[in-house]
């Protein structure tokens, strides 16, 4: 990556801004693209002790005339920007359209036209596998989302290899399971209710677990995802497929709620039922295997929960008021 062009979209956001230090520290040239809207996680304290050192643009994925200036002269996109929030999508179809699918194809048009030799990662979400009809999810599994949010992403990543086989645009695609780390968006629950959790914790709430708590769950630490989007794009065999991002030791909710817990005086966690918008398109029991990555890649994840979750809240708890 050492002086080489990369663009992010949705840079200001969770992982884009996390990437974005490890690629400037790989001697990188930087151009971030968030659009802020305040919904989707940008947030510019994510890239403070950065700003000097990057470009920032601030345009939206779905105005395809900045797109088209913005991947002139690059040698790598990282193609993050996205809406994340599945109970957003279900209230507001039409956006998650325009953000997850028609920006993915206007973006797409941009490097047909003037950058084709563009390397291009999109990352994308194991909610496309829905609810599993087998444990640990592989990527041979059937794609039936539950939401609008799931079938849209379904189609971004279907536009990318599409211009990779047809057009020669080298993609790759990354399904990405929980991830979690500093510069979450912890506010609400939009990017993932590990983020509201840490908020409860350090505002003295307790966690609320939904339904029995046994539902499990795979957690990425955020700099084994950063490792693994750049493998995925400096790697040639990862052109045109897709691959599963996840974690050997799969948790119960409840057994994550006691362990964010643990160490925390006065943290506690509570059972409730599952709200109705919640219940209808909840996955129950999830594991992503990712052996595929692994055997192609070497790639494993290096940071075992309790030791990133820790990470995470040391960090929120200096940085809180940038986040809620």
């Amino acid at each position: 990556m050492n002086k080489k062009n990369i663009i992010i979209t949705g840079g200001l956001g969770f992982i884009g801004s996390n990437l974005a230090y490890k690629l400037v520290e790989l001697g990188a040239n930087v151009t971030i693209i968030d659009s802020l809207i305040p919904e989707y996680g940008g947030n510019l304290h994510n890239i403070d002790k950065l700003k000097d050192r990057v470009t920032i643009n601030l345009s939206d994925v779905r105005d395809p005339f900045s797109m088209n200036q913005l991947v002139q002269g690059q040698d790598y996109l990282f193609n993050l920007a996205g809406q994340t929030s599945h109970l957003d999508s279900m209230e507001n179809p039409f956006t998650d359209l325009d953000i997850n699918a028609k920006a993915q194809l206007s973006i797409l048009e941009a490097c047909r036209l003037y950058n084709p030799e563009i390397r291009i990662v999109f990352a994308s979400t194991r909610q496309i596998y829905g609810k599993p009809q087998y444990l640990p999810v592989d990527e041979q599994h059937p794609a039936c989302p539950v939401d609008i949010n799931g079938v849209n992403k379904l189609a971004g990543e279907s536009y990318h290899l599409l211009y990779n086989q047809v057009y020669q645009i080298a993609s790759s695609v990354l399904r990405l399971t929980n991830t979690y780390g500093p510069r979450m968006r912890i506010k609400d629950a939009r990017q993932t209710f590990l983020g509201i959790w840490i908020k409860n914790l350090l505002q003295g709430k307790p966690i609320h677990v939904f339904g029995n708590g046994q539902q499990r769950r795979d957690y990425n630490y955020v700099d084994d995802v950063i490792d693994a989007l750049i493998i995925a794009a400096t790697e040639e065999n990862a052109i045109g497929n897709i691959y599963n991002l996840g974690a050997s030791v799969p948790l119960s909710l409840e057994n994550t709620a006691q362990i964010m817990c643990d160490g925390i005086k006065g943290a506690s966690y509570q059972m409730i039922p599952f709200p109705e918008n919640r219940k209808s398109i909840d996955v129950g029991d999830f594991v992503c295997d990712y052996q595929a990555f692994k055997t192609s890649f070497g790639w494993e994840p290096k940071v075992k929960f309790k030791e990133g979750i820790t990470q995470s809240i040391e960090y929120f708890k200096e940085e809180l008021d940038h986040y809620i």
